[in-house]
């Protein structure tokens, strides 16, 4: 079994989706995952209804406190984590990771990880220039214009080494495949 860290942000955007690809994954019982939640992410969590989900998941719930608490850089520079799986990420979270700015308990753990060679798969809620429609927790439709800086902010991941940027969430599961037969 191997054990990855799965980051939660505050993007609502992709959740719902992103929560069913994790619940397949589990049901195979090769991952181990510790789900690590920004103090934005718990609150959108428990708005899409989807935190006992989230309990049936993850065998470890870790909440922010601080960029450094809980201590989850100790156990991804030893190597006990295989990857951190960053999805959705929030446009905010991508632009301090895209700038190298480590503040926040997920995008530290990000630097952390990068600088220990564990791999790093981000899931941005934002990625292309337009319109989107974003489904609300009450199953509302919002339009939202994703902007120029936040595209160039995911471009600026795409290149970054030990960054593999995901489109879309159904790419999750056969990553982690791949992963577990390596």
């Amino acid at each position: 079994m191997m054990n990855i860290i799965w980051g939660l942000t505050g993007a609502g955007d992709f959740l719902p989706s992103v929560f069913e690809e994790m619940g397949e994954i589990v049901t195979g019982n090769k991952w181990k995952i510790t789900a690590v939640l920004s103090i934005a992410a718990v609150r959108v969590v428990r708005l899409y209804r989807l935190w006992e989900t989230l309990e049936t998941i993850a065998d470890k719930l870790l909440v922010e406190k601080d960029a450094n608490s809980p201590f989850i850089v100790g156990p991804i520079q030893k190597g006990r984590y295989k990857c951190l799986l960053i999805a959705p990420a929030s446009s905010n979270t991508v632009a301090k990771i895209a700038c190298g700015i480590a503040d926040t308990l997920i995008t530290n753990a990000v630097s952390q990880a990068n600088k220990a060679n564990v791999e790093i798969f981000i899931l941005p809620s934002d990625q292309e220039i337009g319109t989107k429609t974003a489904v609300l927790p009450d199953g509302k439709h919002l339009e939202l214009t994703i902007r120029d800086i936040d595209v160039e902010n995911v471009n600026k991941l795409r290149k970054m080494k030990g960054i593999s940027v995901l489109e879309k969430p159904e790419e999750i599961k056969p990553i982690l495949e791949r992963m577990i037969n390596v």
